[in-house]
């Protein structure tokens, strides 16, 4: 305990120095920004402001990204609330029952239950990423060449299980990710692998111009040839933002689950906010004693996956912070930016940068604080906001994204590259092909094929060490009973119907 409560007061101390708690702000205001105004999400926010955390130290860096991140599942819920829009994907479900809700007269006790329950969410990840962080970091200090590869396999399977869409389609993505991934030089014989003959590719294609390209870029696109939506905008004045004693009666046991549900789904590779979100909205429907109430306006559709968004959004980070293996796209751009510091992400960093991993712990805590005061007096600015035409946002966008990717390394075709896999992105878009598998195969691959040939020369080329290593066994009947499991029918159809829910 007095570990604990030691490691917590050194996290304070680092987040709380005037520079951190700058950054923790601007990640703040700038993921409900982000949340806010529909069709740039925080994916695609984070690959853009990559090349910036190089001119950063490490820890502000980080704690300005997760403040994008977790602050935009709650910008997300502002204008799903009162516009009908969902900025952020995760906010889907709290359209159904938050914009009737606001029809009712009734937006500000749902601005607020929004607030709170994301709020109580956080705080609650915020303390489970402290008391389970170390001791996983522990098991992962004891993990070998196998162990690191089985887990691998395990988080791509993960990865594709719990991604919307077709698991065909996640497949193709993860197999995608991996060849990208492979592009370069051997590492082992120094030869050169899909370079196709160009030597600017012998060093491999960068992570930041395809994260920028894909998610940046290719969300750009999608935009500016997808019609623009007409936004009805509440004419009357949010007010009374206090919740009627029926209300609060309702919503609690709802954010109680939603934090439970979001806490589990968050640490599982794939998880993360949105899909924590959806599976809150079927929780509080399958629960409620009258399920007619849900789309009508039922505070607990808004309660439940509000909580559970925030604390998936949280807990995701446990697996990346402990074991350096991203379970969502923001977690491998998170990744990407430990490793433009030379940081190799993993167990050892919570021993060897002690002030970076509690630091980072302890500004997720200021950062929730910050976004109760940033989102609820500032709701009409939100709101104002969305009448900006995206037209006058592309461009500053793009600009951004061209400077931020060529003053990464001063080169050129790294901009091309990135325009390339922009068009990818979009053409992945238009397949309704989720991006993000991709990149897990893409970060994760170079370090699978690593242990694998680790753990070959070890074994003296015998695949037997993964199955006679008891972790790495119990790791693949993981991966192979996950297989099992959504190949299923019913599971499949039960899958499939969690992701259309709303």
């Amino acid at each position: 305990m007095g570990d604990f409560v030691g490691n917590i007061m050194l996290g304070f101390g680092v987040a709380l120095t005037p520079i951190n708690l700058g950054f923790a702000f601007v990640g703040c205001l700038v993921g409900t920004l982000v949340g806010v105004l529909p069709g740039i999400g925080p994916v695609a926010t984070v690959a853009m402001l990559l090349p910036l955390t190089f001119y950063l130290e490490p820890l502000s860096g980080l704690i300005m990204l997760a403040g994008i991140f977790y602050g935009a599942q709650y910008g997300g819920s502002t204008t799903a609330i009162l516009v009908n829009m969902p900025g952020e994907t995760s906010s889907v479900v709290t359209c159904i029952d938050g914009h009737q809700m606001a029809r009712n007269g009734r937006a500000g006790a749902a601005l607020t239950v929004a607030a709170l329950g994301s709020f109580f969410a956080g705080t609650v990840a915020t303390l489970l990423i402290a008391l389970f962080s170390p001791p996983l970091a522990r098991i992962g200090q004891s993990f070998g060449a196998p162990e690191y590869f089985s887990l691998m396999v395990l988080g791509l399977i993960a990865a594709v299980v719990l991604a919307h869409g077709s698991i065909t389609k996640a497949v193709a993505m993860v197999l995608l990710g991996l060849l990208l991934g492979l592009v370069g030089t051997d590492g082992q014989t120094g030869g050169a692998r899909f370079t196709f003959g160009a030597i600017i590719l012998s060093d491999g294609i960068g992570f930041v111009p395809l994260a920028i390209g894909v998610f940046g870029l290719g969300e750009v696109i999608a935009n500016l040839i997808s019609p623009q939506h007409r936004r009805d905008l509440l004419t009357s004045k949010v007010s009374n933002m206090w919740l009627t004693r029926d209300e609060f009666r309702q919503s609690w046991p709802a954010v109680l689950r939603g934090t439970a549900i979001g806490s589990v789904l968050g640490v599982l590779p794939g998880g993360g906010a949105t899909l924590s979100a959806f599976a809150g909205y079927v929780l509080e429907k399958k629960v409620a004693r009258d399920p007619s109430r849900f789309g009508k306006g039922a505070i607990e559709g808004v309660a439940g996956p509000e909580s559970a968004n925030n604390a998936g959004a949280q807990t995701s980070f446990i697996p990346m912070l402990t074991l350096g293996i991203p379970g969502n796209a923001v977690m491998a751009l998170m990744i990407g930016a430990l490793t433009i510091h030379g940081i190799q992400p993993g167990p050892q960093v919570m021993t060897e940068r002690p002030t970076l991993f509690w630091g980072m712990v302890a500004s997720m805590w200021i950062g929730n604080l910050m976004l109760v005061v940033i989102n609820l007096p500032l709701i009409g600015m939100w709101v104002q906001l969305l009448k900006v035409p995206y037209r006058m946002l592309y461009l500053a966008i793009l600009l951004f994204c061209a400077i931020g990717v060529y003053t990464l390394n001063n080169n050129a075709f790294e901009v091309i590259l990135t325009a390339v896999f922009g068009v990818l992105g979009y053409v992945l878009i238009r397949l309704e092909c989720e991006p993000a598998p991709m990149l897990l195969g893409f970060i994760l691959g170079p370090l699978m094929e690593e242990n694998l040939r680790r753990a070959m020369r070890i074994s003296s080329g015998d695949p037997m060490i993964f199955v006679e290593r008891p972790i790495s066994l119990g790791l693949l009947i993981a991966a192979g009973l996950l297989l099992l499991v959504v190949a299923l029918p019913a599971i499949r159809g039960k899958r499939e119907e969690v992701f259309k829910e709303g």
